[in-house]
């Protein structure tokens, strides 16, 4: 990874910081708020025909894990080729 000046370098990280922060957050939101805080309300809704916090408690919640990490993927490769950094 070469980047062309450090100003770049710099800004490249806290670029990928604000990407692992805000996606940190959702994943929190899902398995804390919706698995544990709000498991009551949301069992009030039925999905597939099971409550829906129990659902996003057993497997809500591994479907936005990995559908977070190809959204970091994503986001990730956008952000090197915007930095000239990325793979060939």
């Amino acid at each position: 990874m070469a980047f062309k000046s450090d100003d770049d370098k710099t800004a490249y990280w806290k670029e990928n910081l604000s990407i692992l922060a805000k996606l940190l957050v959702v994943w929190f939101v899902v398995s804390f708020g919706a698995g544990i805080l709000l498991v009551d309300v949301l069992n009030e809704i039925q999905f597939f025909g099971f409550k829906l916090g129990f659902w996003f408690a057993q497997q809500g919640a591994i479907y936005v894990f990995v559908v977070l990490i190809f959204v970091y993927m994503a986001k990730m490769n956008a952000l090197d080729k915007k930095y000239g950094v990325d793979e060939e």
